[in-house]
């Protein structure tokens, strides 16, 4: 086992440590100068990640299928409902039919189930 590696736990969204240093991901990863100076005059966007499909599809119905490793009595779970609102770590659904609203997050999420065809973009320019 490499006792420099910790999380051993490996509970996802938990940062990922070498030798008491926090290791990069895609939310975190810095640019170097080069990438930095090339960017330069580029249009502000986003890769194709999660959030920014789901953000696309505001407002259509939609099933998230969801696990959760450490519950006994809900291990699986299905949610229902119409995409409010998305980010980095969430969905945000209301359910028409209950009137309850979820949030659910990212974390736990295995698949998304649409019943109609996915509005899809490899390039996401932010609304602000």
């Amino acid at each position: 086992m490499n006792n420099n590696f910790s999380n051993s736990e490996g509970f996802p969204g938990t940062p990922l440590y070498v030798d008491g240093n926090p290791v990069p991901n895609q939310q975190t990863a810095p640019y170097t100068t080069a990438q930095a100076d090339a960017m330069a005059g580029m249009p502000i966007y986003e890769e194709s990640y999660i959030e920014n499909i789901l953000r696309l599809n505001k407002g259509k119905q939609v099933e998230i299928y969801t696990s959760y490793p450490d519950a006994t009595e809900w291990h699986d779970h299905v949610f229902s409902g119409i995409i409010e609102q998305s980010g980095r770590d969430h969905i945000i659904l209301s359910d028409p039919k209950t009137g309850k609203w979820y949030l659910v997050l990212m974390i736990y999420v295995n698949y998304v189930k649409f019943d109609e065809r996915i509005i899809y973009s490899p390039d996401f320019y932010p609304s602000n």
